[in-house]
């Protein structure tokens, strides 16, 4: 039997590699002499440009940046190998990610994007042609202003000064000087991988659905609308509904504002480095997985964008899952045959954080035992 392993990351817990690992350890445990091909894929949030560089056979260059609360963090960008132009990836999940922000100091309202241009102007140190931005798993809501701060920019309020920096100063944010930003930028090819399904205004607005899980509270979430609002303003007619535009807490808007960044569904750009195609025609079983399933998997995740690909080649698909969310059974009209948790019994969160890799193994092992006993029955 063939199988072919394509997961994402589990946010805060395990990378796309180490997900396909212990999924491939489970389907070992049921059918030894399988052939197993690993294909972990990333959608240009965590562990990214880690990824990129591994599949081009390209080097991490480490900086120490500016982090998502204004401590100094380790971070890295990646330098791609192969032909082409010479490329730079800033994950910007490496600067500015969700992981980087204490529990009991998440606050997208006081939290920034700065260590995201610091990794800009470090790639541009490198002397890139290009630079591709992988937006994802973020713990900022500042609209990318941080980074443009960090790369010139001078966001003024109305006497001036220049505005703290986080989601809500920008309510007082009243001119954009952006006399002084960095001038190699218009030098260089700038994609934001993103996800199109993301704006930064309005009902649908990254303040309104993923503030709550970079812990506003509704009293937050409401003020950083309003100053997502007057930011976009700011930033030009019709930014705030741009598909993209609201990737990672709005950078993709600030900088697609800004320079001449274009921002491009994340599928496209981020499997350009994997051969997922030509390795589906040949699998009997694909495996997927990510951290959720729920009625947003459709739109732009991993274990979807897998599946839709899956069934152009007629092959059957099933997911794994750290929770099952609401309407998750929206995913079988998108081409995922089967879903399951990879969650037993009732377990704390930090604990199944911890032994994420033995329950995906055990997760796979069991399921893949009911598959068996199913193409048996039908013998």
């Amino acid at each position: 039997m063939r199988f072919l392993v394509a997961p994402s990351g589990f946010k805060e817990s395990l990378d796309a590699c180490a997900v396909a690992d212990a999924i491939a350890q489970g389907i070992y445990r049921v059918v030894p002499g399988a052939v197993v091909d690993k294909v972990p894929l990333v959608d240009g949030g965590e562990g990214s440009a880690k990824a990129l560089a591994e599949a081009t056979e390209g080097t991490l260059v480490p900086v120490l940046v500016t982090g998502p609360t204004g401590e100094p963090v380790p971070s890295h960008f990646a330098l791609l190998g192969g032909p082409g132009p010479r490329t730079a990836v800033v994950e910007m999940a490496a600067a500015a990610g969700l992981r980087l922000v204490p529990k009991d100091h998440r606050d997208p309202a006081r939290t920034t994007t700065y260590g995201v241009g610091e990794l800009i102007r470090a790639a541009l140190d490198h002397g890139v042609d290009r630079i591709l931005v992988g937006c994802g798993d973020s713990g900022t809501s500042d609209g990318g202003a941080g980074a443009l701060q960090a790369l010139g920019a001078r966001i003024l309020d109305a006497n001036r000064e220049e505005i703290e920096r986080g989601g809500a100063a920008l309510a007082t944010a009243r001119s954009l000087d952006l006399s002084e930003m960095d001038p190699r930028l218009d030098k260089v090819e700038i994609t934001i991988a993103c996800n199109p399904h993301n704006v930064l205004c309005g009902e649908r607005g990254v303040a309104r659905v993923f503030g709550p899980q970079k812990g506003a509270t509704p009293r937050q979430v409401e003020e950083l609308a309003s100053a997502l609002d007057n930011w976009a303003e700011l930033l030009g007619q019709d930014t705030g509904t741009i598909p993209g535009g609201g990737a990672s807490g709005g950078l993709g808007a600030g900088l697609y504002a800004t320079t001449n960044a274009v921002l491009v569904p994340r599928f496209e750009v981020m499997l350009e480095h994997s051969d997922l195609e030509a390795r589906l025609p040949h699998a009997d079983l694909v495996i997927t997985a990510e951290g959720a399933i729920d009625g947003q998997t459709p739109h732009g995740k991993v274990p979807a964008e897998v599946a839709r690909r899956a069934k152009r080649h007629g092959k059957p698909v099933i997911a794994l899952a750290g929770t099952i969310g609401a309407d998750a059974r929206a995913n079988l009209d998108v081409g995922i045959d089967a879903y399951t948790s990879i969650i037993a019994a009732p377990v704390a969160l930090d604990t199944a954080i911890a032994k994420t890799a033995e329950l995906l193994t055990d997760a796979t092992e069991g399921t893949l035992r009911l598959v068996l006993v199913g193409a048996a029955l039908t013998r």
